[in-house]
């Protein structure tokens, strides 16, 4: 049982329930668009966006020094390329609009075609395209390079790049070095429910599945669950083989650790324990650690982890800088 009776109508009263929660926020009824009413148009906009049941992503990052506006689809669907042009058009002033995309097909059709109208309207319109997930097809094998948690670093260090008065070429510059960068593995033990339909997969009560997606996505290997230890293992192992940091001389990483969903505070702090603790045995130093439900799969009970690269130590004054985002 759910507190909404219909997956159609929830995003449309959830936009308007945040409208009215702060003051900041101005949403467009019927579009999906949330913007920050404060925003300076001296600075550079971004934007992104996806399907609703992530929350807070993208909603919760709207405000200063993060996204100028966010753009929400029907549950796990993306937004209509008309509404993501009526965002660029909300928040362009001039300067250029520069858009975070997650690496999904669906979201990248819808974007891409907003992107390029956006161009022919002679809006200056730059993009990246999040892919940190190193998940594997659970039947070739093959990298999903999904846009998953990862995302909201880009959010939080190019909105604090465009908040201090970068141009759009240099937001652009960082976006294109940071997102290598951004790595992440998720983990679930029970899957998504909605009212009146089957679970997105099925999991034993002492099961768990490893690397599955934001959308619902089965992972690609299901075992018993042995603790949060074992689980906290084999996702740092498996980043440790994607990322190979014990051959990079850089060892200053960003953490986050996610829950998808319905995972507690306590679950996710007990985890972050076990996890900072193998990342110690492995040299790394962790600069900036963020714990929390960041971009959720609706009731899912899981956690990410996302482990990022400081190349540049300006990318944590940009994690640490003041933001109006209500949920960072």
């Amino acid at each position: 049982m759910k507190f909404y009776t219909s997956t159609k109508e929830i995003p449309e009263e959830m936009l308007k329930g945040i409208d009215l929660t702060y003051p900041q926020l101005t949403y467009l009824p019927e579009t999906g668009i949330l913007y920050d009413n404060t925003f300076s148009e001296k600075t550079v906009p971004i934007i992104s966006g996806g399907g609703s049941g992530h929350e807070p992503a993208h909603v919760g990052y709207v405000g200063s020094g993060m996204l100028a506006a966010a753009v929400t689809g029907p549950l796990f669907t993306p937004p209509k390329s008309k509404n993501i042009l009526k965002a660029i058009r909300q928040v362009d002033t001039g300067k250029g609009v520069f858009v975070i995309m997650k690496n999904f097909e669906a979201d990248l059709k819808e974007f891409n075609e907003a992107v390029k109208e956006a161009r022919n309207e002679g809006i200056d319109v730059r993009y990246i395209v999040s892919h940190d997930d190193i998940s594997v097809n659970a039947y070739n094998f093959h990298k999903r390079h999904r846009g998953v948690a990862g995302t909201i670093l880009l959010h939080k260090i190019l909105g604090a790049l465009a908040e201090e008065g970068g141009s759009i070429d240099e937001i652009e510059q960082l976006a294109l070095s940071l997102s290598p960068e951004i790595y992440t593995l998720g983990v679930a033990l029970a899957p998504v429910h909605f009212p009146h339909q089957r679970a997105s997969f099925v999991l034993a009560e002492d099961e768990v599945s490893f690397g599955i997606g934001i959308h619902g996505e089965p992972g690609y290997r299901v075992e018993k669950f042995e603790g949060s230890e074992r689980i906290a293992v084999e996702l740092v192992n498996k980043l440790k083989a994607e990322i190979n940091w014990q051959k990079k001389v850089n060892k200053n990483y960003i953490l986050l650790v996610n829950g998808l969903g319905s995972t507690t505070l306590m679950e996710l702090y007990s985890f972050q324990y076990d996890v900072m603790r193998l990342l110690e045995l492995e040299g790394l130093s962790i600069k900036f650690c963020k714990v929390g439900n960041l971009m959720t799969s609706c009731d899912m009970s899981g956690i990410s982890l996302t482990l990022c690269s400081v190349k540049d130590t300006k990318w944590l004054d940009y994690l640490n800088a003041p933001t109006g985002a209500f949920a960072w």
